[in-house]
């Protein structure tokens, strides 16, 4: 097995990098980028510095929707310079492989992209660094889990029972590499027809029964609406209408329940580190 000594370091914390939360899914469909980037926006405006890693490799859509497709520059060593949008700061496979060519990644290249994004990106000091996943299981969570410690993970799902199956599948991935998770969402919840009824699409509520079955907060929803869908697409995301707005606003009460579940959490940790 080689020679003694040489054994892979283990996750090493990014220097000025507080949080660093992954955002996953079970299935794909369900929306996770939409949050990613809209949590992104809302914590931005809410006066915190941060980033997000789009490492979603079959679809990396943050450039659309944070609305920037330009190749990022090449600081000095072979560093990146993040993209920024609304105040945050990004790094998409799509920037690097533009266009409609599928990236085909066999293991050790995408733990090398993994990497890279971390830790040869000038991210400068954040207090969160979200990081949207692939949907599914496996080889990303993996490639994180070794390359940087993760204050905890946030599972979105719709409340529909086929979605809330893989988010299980989820939840329990996340526990077999020993990432906490933080919580739920719910995501395409219900849906306001023009008339005023709601129609409920999906199984809303299906994704806060799952989170009080698991013990896990259930940390909002948000109602499946056009209007957020046609933001993405026009690179100008619902949340930045801001806290009170019909449509952004639920992403920034999400925003806050994720970051008191990231202190939280934090917290513990210090609390095992002091004890060992």
């Amino acid at each position: 097995m080689g020679h003694m000594g040489q054994q892979t370091p283990g996750p090493q914390p990014l220097p000025g990098i507080t949080h660093v939360i992954a955002i996953g899914s079970g299935k794909g469909g369900v929306g996770k980028t939409t949050l990613s980037v809209n949590l992104a926006v809302a914590m931005a405006k809410l006066g915190k510095r941060v980033g997000l890693v789009d490492a979603d490799i079959y679809g990396p859509n943050v450039p659309t929707m944070l609305g920037q497709t330009r190749q990022p520059s090449i600081a000095g060593e072979n560093r990146m310079v993040p993209l920024e949008s609304f105040g945050v700061k990004f790094m998409s496979v799509g920037l690097i492989s533009p266009g409609d060519k599928p990236l085909v990644m066999r293991g050790p290249m995408l733990h090398q992209i993994i990497r890279q994004f971390l830790q040869q990106v000038d991210w400068g000091e954040l207090d969160y660094l979200l990081i949207d996943l692939p949907p599914g299981t496996g080889d990303v969570v993996i490639s994180l889990v070794q390359t940087v410690p993760l204050t905890g993970a946030v599972v979105v799902s719709t409340g529909s029972a086929v979605a809330l199956q893989d988010a299980r599948k989820a939840l329990e991935m996340f526990h077999q590499v020993n990432v906490e998770v933080l919580g739920m969402v719910e995501n395409m919840s219900q849906m306001l027809l023009p008339d005023g009824t709601v129609l409920d699409v999906f199984g809303a509520g299906g994704t806060a029964a799952t989170a009080r079955q698991y013990n896990l907060e259930f940390l909002g929803s948000v109602d499946l609406d056009p209007a957020i869908r046609e933001g993405g697409d026009r690179g100008m995301p619902a949340a930045l209408g801001g806290e009170d707005d019909p449509r952004g606003g639920a992403y920034f009460q999400i925003a806050l329940a994720v970051m008191d579940r990231a202190d939280e959490v934090s917290e513990e940790q210090k609390g095992v580190f002091e004890v060992l």
